[in-house]
């Protein structure tokens, strides 16, 4: 039963909130990197196929980087390959060098993102740079990415909270922010890898963009407030959200850190509140039960818990 169904109100106020959000699914990306054992490269595939299938139109397939650092995506030229790419539905790539786009290039990639930090203290560890000298590192693979006619996406990590520096000043987000998108990122997303964001919080970082018609929201759900601080976003005008099928994922730098928001209760969420997203629920819900069960364990979604358990 849907949030609609239950006859609850549809709508906050007129002008308050979007008509429609795009959902960017993380799930078969930044979720499954973070499963200790390795999955299988056809239970992938099928996850991207049933994610297809209950309307998701973006599905950020892989990564391309080294085996080394992340084991579970070693398989990311052998998933392309295989990948049953399903019209009106984009597959982005995350690529973090040159090197990495040579791949996505070599594999027909369309779509790709970068990733940046915030912080500092992240940008030395995760990056083995520092904030200003992290685009040199990924202003190429821009430049190049645009000249092949492909559309890239920003990351910015940390954007609400680091683990070694606290707090993050607003001011220092949105500096990263624009310069992506001065670079000629299409979009940049913002990330609260470690999940400590609030939605006054949030507010104060997204007015650090003049327009937030290029900026998407990623939230963790650590401390429970990832779908308050998307709705905070939603009411200043924030269209797309990331989200994992089922809570997949995860965030090594906080101890209590239980993953991404979960897609299903993103989707109730916006069928309470009226917004359009093109999603079947019962369809998602089915596929993140079905995963869980390949992981062996059960979804942290409640959505999902609520709806087939």
């Amino acid at each position: 039963m849907s949030a609609l169904e239950l006859g609850l109100p549809m709508k906050v106020a007129d002008g308050e909130l979007p008509e429609r959000v795009t959902i960017w699914e993380v799930g078969p990306r930044d979720g499954l990197q973070n499963e200790k054992n390795i999955v299988d490269l056809a239970v992938k595939l099928e996850f991207l196929d049933r994610l297809a299938t209950a309307g998701l139109t973006v599905l950020e397939a892989t990564s391309m980087v080294s085996p080394k650092w992340v084991p579970q995506l070693a398989d990311a030229e052998e998933l392309l390959a295989r990948l049953e790419q399903r019209a009106g539905v984009r597959y982005p790539v995350l690529v973090p060098n040159e090197r990495g786009l040579a791949r996505a290039l070599e594999s027909g990639v369309t779509d790709i993102a970068v990733f940046a930090s915030a912080t500092e203290t992240f940008a030395a560890r995760n990056l083995n740079n520092t904030v200003d000298g992290q685009f040199a590192m990924f202003e190429p693979v821009v430049r190049q990415a645009l000249q092949a006619g492909m559309r890239v996406r920003g990351y910015v990590s940390m954007c609400w909270g680091d683990p070694w520096e606290g707090a993050v000043d607003p001011a220092a987000v949105g500096a990263v922010g624009r310069r992506l998108l001065d670079l000629g990122c299409a979009q940049v997303s913002l990330g609260d890898t470690i999940g400590v964001a609030t939605p006054a919080h949030v507010a104060a970082v997204l007015a650090e963009f003049p327009s937030l018609e290029n900026i998407a929201v990623h939230f963790h759900d650590t401390y429970g407030q990832a779908l308050s601080n998307t709705l905070a976003a939603l009411r200043l005008g924030v269209t797309c959200v990331d989200s994992s099928a089922g809570g997949l994922g995860g965030c090594p730098y906080a101890k209590s850190a239980t993953g991404n928001l979960a897609t299903e209760d993103l989707v109730w969420m916006l069928d309470g509140l009226g917004i359009e997203h093109g999603v079947d629920l019962g369809a998602l819900a089915q596929t993140s039960a079905w995963l869980a069960g390949e992981l062996g364990r059960q979804s942290p979604s409640r959505v999902v818990r609520a709806l087939t358990g």
